[in-house]
């Protein structure tokens, strides 16, 4: 009722939707520098408003009953992640400009601080809807629009985390993605079977736990590279000399290379014509074993939730984002009812969901 009352009063003259996004394989590996492979996903977040006649910035914030008010005159930020201020400051260090403030009314399918990239859809959104409602609008392309929200979301606010959310969710269905030496992206269209998503409804300390898996790591790598400075994340191996290093930052440093090499298998099996689900899924799942036993980014209620997807006939799966609650996915490309039903046994909340188109514009 509240969102049908809102578009009463406020002009729309602009709809823009993007998807949010599961990582398939490379989760904690794309800050280190190493390749992901992602999925945008069909829930999707929704931003709808226009211009306004004065130089107030108003953001109905529809599921959450918010509302966020600024002005264009003022866009010092004022909170940490202050996301819809830092989206405009980069549109304006790209050349656009803002006579005219806006009123919009925000609303989201995908699970809010779950690993789902909720918040890069909205600032994917957001930044497309400014390049629409500009003084002079312009047409950017989806992996620019993916670069700067990067920008405005990780790097304007010196956060850890990569860059595969941004660039997912702006350009759509699956993407492989490399950081390094620059950035290379690479669209992938298997005949990927039916995911089931399940949200665990556990809150999770994301940036806490991105900052540990991340800097432990980064520690690690500089003190391998003190001895050897040609070794990177890149060209580390298990024969690799880590004598220097004791039993737990090895074993990170082995559980790093394992899921760096179960993604280059998993491309090569996602890049063929007949896909082999069952090798899909076995992949997930090893991955999972390395974030949940290495990186220990699990929790009960996440391995509940996959051993009940797996017992009612999923493939294979895998945690979700930073892990430590929010979501995980299984793999079911002939049984995803039966799938759903068994992880909401189980306390989750399961969406079945496929791969999806990028941010767009609706009108």
């Amino acid at each position: 009722m509240r969102f049908r009352f809102l578009l009463v009063y406020l002009n729309v003259k602009v709809i823009i939707s993007t998807p949010g996004r599961i990582c398939l394989f490379g989760e904690h590996q794309d800050y280190l520098g190493l390749p992901v492979i992602a999925m945008a996903i069909s829930l999707r977040a929704t931003i709808r408003g226009d211009k306004r006649t004065d130089k107030k910035v108003i953001i109905h914030k529809l599921d959450l009953g918010e509302k966020e008010l600024f002005t264009l005159e003022d866009l010092t930020y004022t909170k940490s992640r202050d996301y819809f201020k830092s989206g405009i400051n980069i549109c304006k260090r790209e050349g656009l400009s803002f006579s005219f403030g806006f009123e919009c009314e925000l609303s989201s399918q995908i699970p809010i601080q779950a690993g789902t990239s909720s918040s890069s859809a909205i600032l994917v959104s957001w930044i497309y809807f400014l390049t629409q409602l500009a003084d002079e609008p312009v047409k950017w392309s989806p992996q620019k629009i993916g670069e700067l929200a990067y920008r405005a979301e990780v790097l304007e606010f010196n956060e850890p985390g990569g860059m595969m959310d941004q660039y997912s969710t702006a350009m759509g269905h699956l993407i492989y993605l490399e950081s390094e030496p620059s950035v290379s992206i690479e669209s992938i269209n298997p005949n990927l079977g039916t995911i089931v998503l399940g949200d665990s409804k556990e809150a999770k300390d994301t940036m806490g736990i991105l900052k540990r898996c991340c800097d432990l790591r980064m520690r690690i790598i500089k003190k391998i590279q003190l001895k050897n400075n040609q070794l990177t994340v890149h060209t580390l191996d298990e024969n690799s000399n880590l004598s220097d290093l004791n039993l737990s930052e090895k074993n990170l440093v082995y559980g790093t290379i394992q899921n760096r090499d179960i993604l280059k298998h998993a491309l090569s099996e996602l890049e063929k014509n007949e896909l082999n689900h069952d090798i899909i899924g076995n992949l997930l799942t090893k991955h999972h074993t390395i974030l949940r036993d290495t990186l220990k980014v699990s929790t009960s209620k996440i391995e509940s939730m996959l051993d009940a997807a797996l017992t009612a006939g999923a493939l294979g799966g895998k945690i979700n984002g930073s892990g430590g609650g929010g979501c995980m996915f299984a793999y079911a490309p002939t049984n995803p009812k039966l799938v759903a039903e068994a992880i909401e046994r189980v306390g989750g909340k399961a969406y079945i969901i496929k791969s999806d188109e990028g941010t767009r514009i609706e009108i």
